[in-house]
């Protein structure tokens, strides 16, 4: 499985490198967004107009579309070749242009209803404000669904990174957008960029297909066609579950509209910040690894289970340190990123707290991401709804039990809990299928990796305690302190687990030496 785990990794490389553009001009536009709104209850207006509208993102740009039309996408373009699967694409482009346009008039009209589910503790005046918002906002679902068709394509056919850029274009629309209109248009400024970037999104990936060869324009649905109803039949109930799996920022969104003013948006700011290494890590390798395990036929099993379990300790292999350097310095990430204009000591405060709490669920995050692509690549729609039952209950009772005791921190460690449990779900029901278990951490894999998560929390601790975070300081000296602890904790992680032989360094090592050798 050497080879096909190391081209995993080579184009988990090509999303990791797009997406850090992505998730750092992200992290920009909430440094800008922040320093213009901070904690504020327009803020938290737009914030839920903006929840509503971004549901496509998690349903189909990261969710039911790649999982439906990926695996039957790449079986027909590796059985039948490049002009069948052209036919595909465009029979499924036609049919989601318009059940994304029918999204679009029915989240028109019922925004105020969503609204009041969402934020049901809003006072009329931020309810109308968030309705308004809501309306002229949905038309972003168009544009990033039509992206993330375009998106599954690319990755079938190999291409990672321009899919992976694509959102960073989008953010940098945003960012410039912002900075023009905010001032004059307040929190309708935002609203203009979301739309603009949305549309730039799309555009760039269908002008990569184009050039690749692939034209993705409106073609006459068949629905006798076998290939759109696999595809069609996949979609629905992968959709559906996805759908109740948006039930859980709905949650905590509800139940934070009941707590101070601004809950909203410090939960917003923390979730942004976990957004980098959930996209730049995970999601890249979630990506990556699907076309692979598509191409795998049903009676393959142990090829699909090696590749399964190596991908998901590739992925924890680079989440794991990075959780633990999240809980340790989330206060001083959090000031080093916001502490700035109306962003202010509460703001800091409880944003830290939160970023505290979400950041304990990254590997459950992560396995349960990674456990969803196998599901889906095996043709699993009823286990992956369970999986995301079993996500939402968590998350309702445990924002419950916790919101109480701990306010927003607890609406954000209850989002961990629920993600580590449904990620043990999804391994065991993916291992049921399989007719074996995953084989996922031999005892010598987990001992190592408490040698060296132990050796890197020792430096981070020695680190702080050596240099103190200059909170008074100008933006070099801030920015001197994190560059600082990143690099030595990585440098200690990077040389323990070298030192140990992971065999995680040899599939890097790998993908690297393979890539320049085919650019020579």
């Amino acid at each position: 499985m050497a080879k096909s785990t190391s081209t995993m990794v080579r184009h988990a490389l090509f999303m990791m490198a797009g997406t850090l553009a992505s998730r750092v001009l992200g992290l920009v536009r909430e440094i800008v967004t922040a320093a213009w709104f901070g904690a504020s209850g327009a803020l938290d207006a737009f914030n839920v107009a903006f929840t509503l509208a971004n549901l496509a993102r998690q349903l189909l740009a990261e969710g039911a579309l790649s999982a439906s039309f990926v695996p039957v996408f790449t079986r027909v373009l590796k059985d039948r070749g490049a002009a069948e699967a052209e036919k595909l694409a465009r029979k499924a482009f036609t049919v989601l242009l318009v059940a994304a346009g029918a999204a679009v008039g029915v989240g028109v009209l019922l925004s105020p209803l969503l609204v009041g589910i969402m934020a049901p503790g809003f006072d009329p005046v931020k309810a109308d404000m968030a309705v308004s918002l809501t309306r002229w906002m949905f038309p972003f679902l168009l544009f990033v669904s039509l992206a993330a068709l375009a998106m599954g394509a690319l990755n079938s056919m190999g291409s990672f990174l321009v899919p992976a850029l694509a959102p960073a274009l989008s953010n940098l629309v945003y960012i410039v957008m912002a900075l023009l209109l905010a001032s004059g248009w307040g929190v309708w400024g935002l609203v203009a960029a979301v739309l603009a970037g949305g549309f730039c999104q799309f555009a760039l990936q269908w002008g990569w297909t184009a050039k690749l060869g692939l034209s993705l324009l409106p073609g006459k649905p068949d629905l006798k066609n076998p290939d759109l109803r696999r595809m069609l039949s996949l979609f629905l109930p992968y959709a559906a579950g996805l759908s109740l799996n948006q039930v859980n920022p709905v949650i905590s969104r509800m139940l934070a509209s009941f707590l101070h003013e601004g809950a909203i948006s410090v939960l917003n700011y923390a979730n942004r910040i976990i957004q980098l290494p959930l996209g730049l890590f995970v999601i890249a390798v979630s990506q990556a690894v699907l076309p692979q395990l598509s191409r795998r036929s049903a009676d393959q099993v142990e090829e699909f289970r090696e590749i399964m379990a190596e991908s998901l300790r590739f992925a924890l292999f680079i989440v794991l340190p990075v959780t633990l350097g999240m809980i340790l310095v989330s206060k001083e990430i959090v000031h080093f990123l916001f502490f700035r204009g109306a962003f202010g000591a509460w703001a800091w405060e409880g944003t830290s707290v939160s970023l505290a709490m979400y950041s304990i669920g990254l590997p459950g995050m992560a396995c349960s991401t990674v456990i969803m692509r196998g599901l889906y690549a095996r043709g699993l729609p009823r286990e992956a709804l369970w999986v995301t039952l079993s996500s939402v209950s968590a998350t309702a009772l445990s924002s419950l039990a916790l919101m109480k005791p701990l306010g927003f921190g607890g609406l954000a460690l209850a989002t961990s809990l629920s993600f580590t449990l449904s990620g043990w779900v999804g391994i065991k029901l993916l291992s049921r299928n399989l007719g074996r278990p995953l084989g996922l951490f031999p005892p010598s894999w987990i001992f190592k990796m408490a040698v060296s998560l132990a050796a890197t929390a020792g430096t981070v601790f020695l680190y702080n305690s050596a240099v103190a975070y200059p909170a008074a300081g100008g933006a070099a000296a801030r920015s001197a302190w994190v560059g600082g602890v990143f690099l030595a904790s990585c440098a200690v992680y990077g040389a323990v687990t070298a030192a140990m032989a992971f065999q995680e360094w040899a599939w890097l090592k790998d993908a690297i030496t393979k890539r320049k050798r085919r650019s020579e």
